[in-house]
């Protein structure tokens, strides 16, 4: 591994390029400065050309002051794990699936008003990528539609959310044929969440498959769009369709069996929570 300090004078001598004033900036000799920077080169090779009154970095400087910056940064997330145990201060880091996100991030910003000193890091994304961001230390907690066998994980239930078959207001729907003059909107789980539901609510019809298409979005946000303005119905989960600005303009279509999945919270099972995020979770366990 590279000297620490030597990739700090490099750094420094990169922004302000000057030996001078990074001596004098770090506390250095101008002769301890040019010693870190030959110390480097004989390592890595030529890092800088010397001109007049301007320095320039060669392929490999600019490669090593990349490098520097990581480097940086990870000693950033360094300090903040190892302060976990403030509940008040640090990171907070969430993936989960689109629904449930939608959901959550108001409370999330809430949390962080009342707590200026936590930086909430919320991202959307599918059971798969979750599960990897997790398991990979990208984040510190997740929530999955489907609940993990891995040993490396911590597993709790956190949430029920069930789907629901929503039309446009006013609109009524007892049959098959009713959908169909409808048409579907779909999105990336519209097939595999409609054939579920809507299997349950008309056995023996043809399957989702077989109805118009009334549109596609992969906005979660926006699957109800078209829906409020008449344009087809959806089967979405139900923290989606909550989530929705203008609930006036949309209904819930009632009765028959509910498909209703569970949420599971997950986190690295070998070392505990950090302290920051144990608040986080006391503070949503009052909404959901």
């Amino acid at each position: 591994m590279l000297n620490l300090q030597w990739l700090r004078t490099f750094s420094t001598l990169a922004e302000l390029g000057n030996f001078t004033r990074t001596a004098e900036r770090l506390d250095l000799t101008q002769a301890a400065v040019s010693q870190h920077v030959q110390r480097l080169e004989a390592e890595l090779g030529p890092l800088l050309i010397r001109r007049p009154r301007q320095l320039e970095l060669t392929p490999a400087g600019e490669a090593l002051l990349y490098y520097c910056a990581e480097v940086g940064a990870a000693s950033q997330r360094l300090q903040q794990r190892l302060s976990s145990a403030d509940a008040e201060q640090g990171d907070i880091s969430l993936i989960s699936p689109g629904s449930i996100g939608l959901a959550l991030y108001p409370h999330l910003l809430e949390l962080q008003r009342t707590y200026p000193g936590l930086h909430v890091r919320h991202r959307f994304a599918p059971d798969s990528e979750v599960l990897d961001a997790v398991l990979q230390n990208r984040f510190e907690l997740g929530l999955l539609t489907l609940k993990p066998d891995d040993k490396r994980l911590s597993v709790q239930q956190f949430a029920e959310e069930p789907l629901e078959l929503v039309v446009p207001a006013g609109v009524h729907v007892d049959s098959w044929a009713d959908l169909e003059r409808l048409g579907f909107v779909d999105h990336p789980d519209g097939q595999a969440m409609a054939a579920r539901l809507l299997s349950r609510r008309f056995p023996g019809a043809p399957g989702v498959r077989s109805l118009p298409s009334a549109g596609f979005t992969n906005q979660i946000s926006l699957i109800l769009e078209p829906v409020s303005r008449g344009l087809g119905f959806s089967v979405i989960p139900r923290y989606a369709r909550l989530s929705f600005a203008r609930p006036e303009l949309i209904q819930v279509i009632q009765g028959g069996q509910e498909v209703i999945d569970t949420l599971w919270l997950i986190h690295r099972a070998e070392w505990p929570l950090s302290a920051r995020a144990a608040r986080m979770l006391e503070w949503l366990n009052g909404y959901f």
